[in-house]
């Protein structure tokens, strides 16, 4: 059974008596915008789903107070982008937070699970897909697509009674909680990267000066497509981006030539960016080189994988879920453990990586 809310004292209404847990989800889109758009909120409540309508004025004011109510547990599947789409709408990021992609990880049933696949494997209800790319933001919905929102919440109860008694069993509840906690304070964190050069392959065959170049335009970036709500590849694409941090124009004509041969350059910003791409950061200085993986030690670093591969199969964890390579890397480069690796990784970790990374470079 779903109930459709557009009215913000309905939502209200369904809340007098406070439930222990909700199921919840989104429906958001991400196309044209910066910020994903909240179009559709889902809550199961025991055995009936709201369908709340996030555009009608006052329902996100309304929805507030129910995400951020600490004594509602939030049962959600690979919750990352539902929380940021939260934030931004509502203004809150809701916790606590149960998130059952982590859970069933930590499980050992398998790594970054589709909310379908999982259902299917606990539950044994195949659901449909029909409405996967549906647009949420038309009204109104056909009922197709209000039965498939309703199937996105309507079976984390089960799923979450389910999980968290197998992680009972292997005593990783508290593992859950850590992780849950921090996916909530890297949603209230949200930021654009300090670095974001790093995560462009093509920006490891730039030299030092141009690396610095790049990392000025694309902080510029960044900023400008979060204050103005566009997608960071309508602003300024990759590869136009590290062209002219690779050979900066002359001179601001050139740089305005540039840009009118490129049908997606941002014409009208040429002035703006040539001041961004010749004015030094502060700690630009700091700027990692994004072609140092192709000179670091990577024996030392199939090490560390090897022995964190071991110990995931001790405990039965699936690959990828104790440590990524990029975690071990920034354990390897600065000798400290990276927030990733905190709490029960760290725990888990230590006894067999210390030793490695207390061996001398060979």
């Amino acid at each position: 059974m779903y109930v459709w809310i557009a009215d913000p004292a309905a939502l209200t209404a369904h809340f007098l008596a406070k439930p222990a847990r909700i199921g919840l989800d989104t429906e958001f889109i991400r196309e044209r915008t910066y910020w994903p758009q909240l179009a559709l909120v889902q809550i199961a409540v025991g055995d009936t789903v709201l369908i709340v309508d996030p555009l009608v004025p006052g329902m996100c004011e309304a929805l507030a107070p129910i995400l951020a109510d600490p004594g509602i547990l939030k049962i959600m599947h690979s919750a990352s982008e539902d929380l940021v789409a939260f934030r931004h709408a509502c203004g809150v990021v809701p916790a606590p937070l149960y998130d059952t992609q982590q859970a069933a990880a930590l499980a050992g049933i398998g790594a970054g699970l589709g909310y379908q696949k999982l259902v299917e494997q606990l539950t044994g209800v195949a659901l449909a897909k029909g409405e996967t790319r549906s647009d949420w933001l038309r009204r109104p919905l056909s009922p197709a697509q209000l039965e498939y929102a309703a199937d996105d919440v309507r079976h984390l109860a089960q799923m979450h009674e389910t999980l968290d008694g197998m992680l009972g069993q292997l005593d990783r509840r508290a593992w859950l909680t850590e992780d849950a906690q921090r996916t909530v304070a890297n949603a209230q964190a949200e930021a654009p990267e300090r670095w974001p050069h790093m995560s462009l392959r093509s920006a490891q065959f730039l030299d030092a000066p141009a690396q610095r170049r790049l990392v000025r335009v694309l902080r510029w970036r960044d900023t400008y497509a979060r204050e103005n709500d566009r997608p960071r590849g309508w602003i300024l694409d990759n590869e136009l981006a590290v062209s002219i941090a690779r050979t900066p124009p002359a001179d601001l004509a050139a740089l305005q030539a540039a840009f009118d041969a490129q049908p997606k350059a941002p014409r009208k910003l040429a002035g703006t960016v040539w001041n961004v791409l010749n004015t030094p950061l502060e700690d630009e200085a700091d700027t990692p080189d994004a072609g140092a993986g192709e000179t670091r030690d990577k024996n030392r670093l199939r090490k560390l994988q090897d022995a964190v591969s071991q110990r995931s199969t001790e405990l039965g964890l699936p690959d990828g879920v104790l440590a990524s390579r990029r975690w071990l890397q920034a354990l390897l480069d600065d000798g400290t453990w990276p927030g990733a690796l905190a709490g029960w990784r760290r725990t888990a970790l230590e006894p067999v990586l210390a030793p490695l990374l207390e061996a001398p470079e060979r």
